[in-house]
């Protein structure tokens, strides 16, 4: 486990201070042998996938929840990160559980599905799992975000007093030019990804381009996929309490994580 100690350091050198910032380690008394690696979506933290990895954790599996570096900390520090560093970490993690003998799948959310999508096409995994996914977002004036940063530095982002120690108020144009570049890096190639998939998403999504999630279930090339899009209730985050849905969603995921044969 010294790869995840060393993660946990890192965390908070680089100034994470909440706890519920940090990643996490979590390993059922009797395992499965199987392993999920969850990824947080942009300017939120680890935090938003523990519901999940809790759920998960109860049916045996074990679970590691990223944190992808310039989160948990600050947007600033943020500003200055890169798609690189998202993805290298979220591989350590993948070889380190490779290395400890697990079947391992992919859960992402949001920013943090297209890394899975990244990973599934250089590495083997057993499933994907692609909540609130997306090939574009909503904004208008997103794609020109490697522009507009010289201009505005930040987006504004109405966010709760209770939320706020987990999510960015102000979302750095400069981390949104790297998503950006993400989907740059992903177009063209998910009909090469044949890994079983689950797609979630919702109409009440307000961040991500309609029908996306859809195009991206479409363009996969796995056999064995599912899709399901939720009501204008549900809002982009599908994993955390806002959800009114959200216990429907990981009984999804639990579903088809316990599928045999696929």
């Amino acid at each position: 486990m010294q790869w995840f100690e060393q993660e946990i350091e890192l965390a908070h050198n680089e100034g994470v201070s909440h706890p519920e910032n940090l990643p996490f380690f979590l390993a059922p008394d009797i395992s499965n042998g199987q392993a999920v690696i969850l990824i947080h979506g942009f300017s939120a933290s680890p935090r938003e996938m523990l519901p999940l990895g809790k759920f998960l954790l109860q049916h045996n599996f074990t679970v590691y929840g990223v944190r992808l570096p310039g989160h948990g900390t600050n947007p600033e520090d943020l500003a200055t990160r890169r798609v690189e560093e998202w993805v290298t970490t979220a591989e350590n993690g993948y070889q380190s559980l490779v290395e400890m003998g697990f079947k391992i799948s992919v859960a992402g959310l949001s920013t943090g599905a297209l890394i899975t999508l990244k990973l599934a096409l250089q590495y083997r995994l057993e499933k994907l799992i692609l909540l609130s996914p997306f090939l574009r977002l909503e904004h208008f004036l997103a794609p020109f975000a490697g522009l507009l940063c010289y201009l505005i530095p930040y987006q504004k982002k109405a966010v709760s007093a209770a939320e706020r120690p987990f999510y960015y108020q102000q979302r750095p144009l400069k981390g949104i030019a790297q998503i950006n570049r993400l989907c740059r890096q992903l177009d063209g190639k998910l009909n090469s990804i044949t890994t079983p998939s689950l797609v979630l998403t919702s109409t009440g999504d307000a961040t991500i381009a309609p029908g996306t999630a859809a195009e991206i279930h479409r363009q996969l090339g796995s056999k064995q996929k599912q899709f399901h899009c939720y009501g204008d209730e549900v809002p982009h985050v599908l994993t955390t309490t806002e959800n009114p849905r959200q216990q429907d969603v990981l009984q999804r995921c639990i579903n088809f994580l316990d599928i045999k044969g696929i």
